[in-house]
């Protein structure tokens, strides 16, 4: 358990008067960072660690903003860092779809299916799902059967995902959000009828696995349906003081974790719960964006804002802050992944010189060019590029009479595709 601060008191407030300019951006660093008393007590200079604690405490409790859910009370600070990027992201993921992320028109349908999978990949990874990136892709591509619960849990998040992406401008109701948990916890929960409903016990813990601590009981039974209620309310609707779109998907995201309402698959709902409120209010970047990757890199932070923020009084800053940071390198890691897609594109682009071969054709033909040990399915073509059965096999078809690939009879009427023995003597015919 994290170690208790010094009592906060507006009665007995030591003011500190920074006397030099770089104690006062180190005071600043503390607060855009969110720092715990467990950090901050290292950081005084020039006045005790309990003093620099009051001060910090008494710019976050002159300036939060509060709001209830149930009985339980919350409150929450907007440093300036988090004004920043609150800045930065409506500039860039929110607004028109014009917006210069530098994916193209036709390249949409591909990023977004990609990242439906990488988010449904890595937030099943969190919760124990063990399984390489490589599989998971191949599984949801070419639509295989899950083999174990690892890959039912990637799955589920897969399909929940794209009923995100359909339903994102509806309303949330208790309802729906147990028909989201029934969606990913599917087949994955020791007892199958505590899927798709609320929990109807106490029995509940968050642990710490590595020495057995209980650090968070979560809210009684009986004060479910309300609390719920109200978390509803507060994504279906406008609150009294202005709060921005992103910093209430942040809350969202942290109530159903810190509510737990169900037995297993808080987390999974959570982060689901936080991608559709956010498509909800346009940030269309968002389905784009992989934020359980990096979350996944970062669990022991991730775990720790909620232990600050129950620790502190309610004090959501600590969470805020660290999924604004995670928010930050989704994008930087958008950017770099569409940045790799378009020298990709680039490459294939000489392979759209050969008459007949389109640009989904290039695209197969970069994958076999680079991998000649790739074996294709029909499924993870119409997966891959978000087209018709029809179509990826006329696409497979035209390649093998051009002689790029050659087929292999898995059954009466299943075909694989491979790279065709005669692929680099083809391709220097075109003298490309």
């Amino acid at each position: 358990m994290l170690e208790p601060a010094p009592a906060f008191s507006t009665n007995a407030l030591n003011f500190i008067l920074f006397e030099k300019e770089d104690d006062f951006k180190a005071f600043q660093k503390i607060q855009d960072d969110y720092l715990y008393w467990d950090k901050v007590k290292y950081k005084a200079k020039g006045c005790t660690p309990e003093e620099l604690w009051q001060a910090v405490k008494f710019k976050r409790w002159f300036n939060k903003k509060e709001l209830n859910f149930g009985k339980y009370e919350f409150s929450f600070f907007l440093t300036d860092y988090v004004q920043r990027a609150l800045h930065q992201f409506d500039l860039h993921i929110g607004g028109n779809l014009s917006s210069n992320t530098g994916i193209a028109e036709s390249d949409k349908n591909k990023f977004i299916i990609n990242s439906i999978m990488e988010e449904a990949i890595s937030s099943s990874q969190m919760e124990g799902a063990i399984t390489t990136r490589k599989q998971a892709k191949e599984m949801i591509q070419q639509e295989k059967k899950p083999r174990n619960k690892s890959d039912q849990m990637i799955l589920n998040n897969y399909v929940t995902m794209k009923h995100i992406v359909q339903h994102k401008n509806e309303d949330i109701s208790p309802g729906q959000i147990l028909n989201i948990h029934r969606l990913i916890a599917d087949k994955t929960l020791d007892n199958p009828d505590d899927v798709g409903r609320f929990r109807d016990n106490d029995e509940v813990y968050v642990i710490d696995h590595v020495n057995s601590e209980i650090v968070h009981s979560p809210p009684p039974t009986e004060e479910i349906e309300g609390l719920m209620n109200d978390l509803c309310h507060f994504f279906n609707h406008d609150t009294q003081d202005f709060i921005h779109p992103i910093i209430k998907g942040c809350i969202i995201h942290f109530m159903i974790g810190w509510i737990h309402p169900f037995v297993d698959g808080n987390g999974r709902t959570a982060r689901a719960l936080f991608y559709w409120y956010m498509l909800k209010k346009g940030y269309w970047l968002t389905e784009y964006l992989s934020i359980s990757r990096i979350i996944k890199d970062s669990k022991t932070q991730y775990e720790k804002a909620y232990l600050y923020t129950e620790a502190d009084d309610n004090d959501l800053g600590y969470f805020i802050t660290y999924h604004i940071k995670t928010m930050e390198k989704a994008f930087e890691a958008l950017k770099e992944y569409i940045n790799k897609k378009q020298k990709e594109v680039y490459q294939a682009a000489r392979f759209m010189k050969i008459p007949g071969v389109n640009d989904r054709m290039a695209q197969i033909m970069k994958i076999l060019h680079d991998d000649g040990e790739r074996i294709l399915t029909t499924k993870e073509i119409e997966s891959r590029f978000n087209i018709s059965n029809f179509t990826a096999r006329t696409d497979l078809k035209t390649l093998v009479e051009l002689g790029f690939v050659d087929t292999i009879q898995v059954n009466k009427r299943k075909q694989n595709f491979i790279r065709s023995a005669r692929f680099d003597e083809t391709l220097k015919s075109y003298q490309l």
